[in-house]
């Protein structure tokens, strides 16, 4: 990847289709997510469109699935085929893979064997899997993953997925309450843990966060920057300069949206591609 040839590094990019022409979740979860974010483009993009997509706008993204499958009853796209496929399109897309946490050690060895494969993080989503990303039935994932020295990323706060929908479909947001990742931070400083979207509304804890481990980093994905709560916009400004990354959320959020509205924002202009760019290389280990 030809890092002095891309403008941006958007660190939140969904996978929701692959080339079977199967989806990541079930039409009725899709269906309300897309309501909510308000979303008119295709919502279901495959690795070749997303990379076509990104590549016409000299920005580079971070892709992956969500392995729901033990608390969805759904069955998850392949992160070994998301890998194989980003890797056709080095100049622009990195993968990351995910895994279900029930899986216990059969996870824990396909993150190894991702990571030979070409993942280069993982992504997890308590909400939508069912679990307490402190409880140490888990740890063993976290462990494997700061040996291999590649980033976990955690949605955190509310969830588009089940909003609107009875029950919200059962889907719980405590699990994606930040301080829970505040344990992991906390028992394993070796590995990079990103706290994913505004965190609302828990923004304060993930702010505090931040601020005192040096392993944590935030994205900014799944908002508008118009909508971002203003100690977020503070923090980012200032004292979280180089802790907060640009990432859209697409397809439910398009990049060029994002950054139009990020614009938009009075952040100075040393912290811009601070955001934009130059966190993620270094969170990512690409420099």
């Amino acid at each position: 990847m030809d890092l002095a040839s891309l403008d941006a590094i958007d660190v939140h990019v969904h996978v929701e289709q692959d080339g079977h022409g199967c989806f990541s979740l079930d039409q009725e979860l899709m269906d309300a997510s897309a309501k909510y974010f308000k979303a008119d483009q295709d919502r279901t993009p495959t690795v070749a469109s997303i990379a076509e997509h990104y590549r016409a706008r000299r920005t580079a993204a971070v892709v992956f699935t969500v392995d729901a499958t033990a608390g969805t009853g759904h069955p998850a796209l392949s992160s070994e085929e998301v890998v194989d496929a980003a890797a056709e399109h080095a100049d622009v897309l990195i993968p990351f893979g995910s895994v279900d946490p029930h899986a216990g050690k059969a996870a824990v060895a396909r993150i190894r064997r991702l990571v030979e494969r070409g993942a280069r993080g993982f992504k997890f989503h308590p909400s939508l899997q069912v679990f307490e990303p402190n409880d140490r039935t888990y740890y063993p994932l976290y462990e494997a993953m700061a040996e291999l020295g590649v980033p976990a990323l955690f949605h955190t706060g509310q969830t588009g997925i089940g909003a609107g929908l009875p029950g919200g479909r059962g889907i719980k947001l405590r699990y994606s309450a930040p301080m829970l990742l505040d344990d992991v931070a906390a028992d394993f400083p070796e590995l990079t843990v990103v706290l994913a979207h505004p965190s609302v509304p828990w923004q304060d804890e993930a702010i505090s966060i931040a601020t005192h481990k040096a392993n944590v980093y935030i994205d900014l994905s799944g908002w508008s920057p118009r909508y971002f709560p203003p100690q977020l916009v503070r923090a980012a400004n200032g004292l979280l300069k180089r802790k907060v990354l640009f990432g859209s959320d697409y397809p439910l959020i398009t990049p060029e949206r994002w950054i139009r509205d990020f614009g938009e924002l009075d952040f100075k202009d040393d912290v811009r591609p601070l955001i934009l760019k130059e966190n993620a290389v270094r969170m990512l280990g690409l420099s």
